[in-house]
């Protein structure tokens, strides 16, 4: 991969099932993610994505374009906009670097023409990443 590259592109729905699996991944019950009644009182059209389910999309993305070497080193991303049940994400993704093993990629998350969030994730490529449980990342598994 070289700088300029466009990744391919992520389309995911936001359903009510989508967020319920998150929050039992993740651990965060709160009803502003799953309960309509309580969106209501909050004046919100439907319950809202968790903020950190955009980086779990954006490193997907990444991942998928680096493969199973590919392990994020560090992801900034700032939050633009609100994302409801019900809406369809799409993230893209550019690379903007390389340089010692390590790719630099821009993310944007967008519903229709709404931007929600950015990131910039970095990935460590190399052929082999060592790991504190001595495993072997290059061995098929």
């Amino acid at each position: 991969m070289s700088g300029g590259e466009r990744l391919a592109p992520l389309e995911r729905e936001m359903s009510s099932e989508r967020l319920v699996m998150y929050a039992g991944a993740t651990w965060d019950w709160h009803k502003l993610h799953y309960d309509q009644a309580y969106a209501d009182a909050a004046n919100l059209p439907a319950p809202i994505v968790d903020g950190q389910h955009y980086g779990g999309l954006f490193t997907e993305q990444a991942l998928s374009a680096t493969g199973p070497a590919g392990r994020v080193k560090t992801m900034a991303m700032r939050f633009r906009s609100m994302v409801f049940v019900g809406d369809t994400v799409r993230v893209t993704g550019e690379v903007t670097g390389y340089d010692d093993g390590v790719l630099t990629i821009s993310h944007e998350l967008r519903v229709d023409d709404r931007l929600c969030a950015t990131a910039v994730t970095t990935v460590a490529v190399a052929a082999a990443t060592p790991r504190l449980d001595g495993a072997n990342h290059d061995r098929p598994r």
